[in-house]
């Protein structure tokens, strides 16, 4: 009972650099953040890539569980484990890039799947829904019809009272994002493609300052897209191109979470900070070890629009009122 006076009662802090590392394989990958209704709690749900796995090829990236860490503030972050129960066939199988909401009382997970663990790119790639009244205990409810083998990284956002739009990354079809509108959640229907100008991945749309925004990656810092009705999109300015001067906060900033809250934007995002990525770290990669090169850390930073457009300051020591929870 104290714990819970003492998350609502309304007080400002500051974030760390790093938010989180993994314990385990320290290597944390496509962030999400939700407040957990129930248990008066964030939970950070993320992909648990194994940086130490010195296996064939990409297989480092697969065989992966979604990890789960939870936080009374949203400051200190306590590692969980991982999601149980989500196997829908035999074996040690893959699980990327969860994408959770909450809708009339039921929490909604849209998690990209892979059979197995592969050592290279070439296998197929499903979005599965799971459904849960708790944030741990989910049930399945079925594969996602988007008309691909190669679908990944689902972003679900509520357009309209009752209508619901996901954005995704067709691998089939030249990795450029896709869109599919549902009523209920369970059934979709695919529009076709929306963001053409380049491959990406990890879309994640939002509303800021009275526009609709979009970012993605596209692996040279973060795409950032501005729209005034969900479905024609301009492109703006990058953000999170640049090393940042913050600990561990090097490279660039990849596949983001955005989560709005008290009127303020915060971006949730991944970055390698060994890995010398961006021409500022010299690109010296190749003088490190695989698993220092893999290894990747959870950072946040806030999000700002200047001028009509999206911009983000990753050296700025990030402010977060704490029992300010409404999303």
């Amino acid at each position: 009972m104290n714990q819970e006076k003492e998350c609502l009662q309304k007080r400002e802090i500051f974030l760390p650099s790093p938010l989180f590392r993994d314990p385990i394989y320290d290597c944390p990958t496509d962030p999400t953040v939700i407040w957990n209704e129930e248990e008066k709690e964030w939970v950070l749900f993320y992909t648990q890539r194994r940086a130490s796995d010195e296996g064939e090829g990409v297989s480092w990236v697969h065989g992966t569980r979604i990890g789960v860490a939870t936080s009374r503030d949203g400051a200190k972050w306590l590692y969980r484990g991982t999601l149980p129960g989500l196997d829908i066939e035999r074996g040690h199988n893959t699980f990327w890039a969860p994408e959770i909401i909450r809708a009339e009382g039921t929490y909604h997970m849209y998690v990209s799947y892979i059979t197995g663990i592969p050592t290279d790119w070439d296998y197929p790639r499903w979005m599965l829904h799971y459904t849960s009244g708790n944030l741990w205990d989910w049930e399945f409810q079925g594969r996602v019809d988007l008309g691909s083998e190669r679908v990944i990284d689902a972003c679900v956002y509520e357009t309209a009272p009752g209508l619901y739009k996901m954005w995704y990354k067709d691998e089939a079809n030249g990795s450029r994002t896709y869109a599919a509108i549902s009523r209920d959640l369970y059934s979709w229907k695919v529009l076709g493609p929306e963001i053409t100008d380049c491959a990406q991945e990890g879309p994640n749309v939002f509303e800021l300052d009275g526009c609709k925004w979009m970012i993605s990656d596209y692996w040279n810092g973060l795409a950032v897209y501005k729209s005034g009705d969900f479905t024609d999109w301009t492109r703006c300015p990058d953000i999170l191109r640049e090393s940042g001067s913050r600990p561990m906060d090097k490279g660039f900033g990849h596949h983001a979470d955005i989560l709005v809250k008290g009127g303020c934007a915060y971006t949730f995002y991944f970055c390698h900070p060994y890995a010398r990525e961006d021409a500022s770290e010299g690109g010296q990669m190749e003088k490190l070890s695989k698993r220092e090169r893999n290894k990747a850390v959870v950072q946040v930073a806030q999000l700002k629009v200047q001028d009509g457009c999206l911009v983000c300051d990753r050296n700025e020591q990030v402010k977060w009122t704490v029992g300010d929870e409404t999303v």
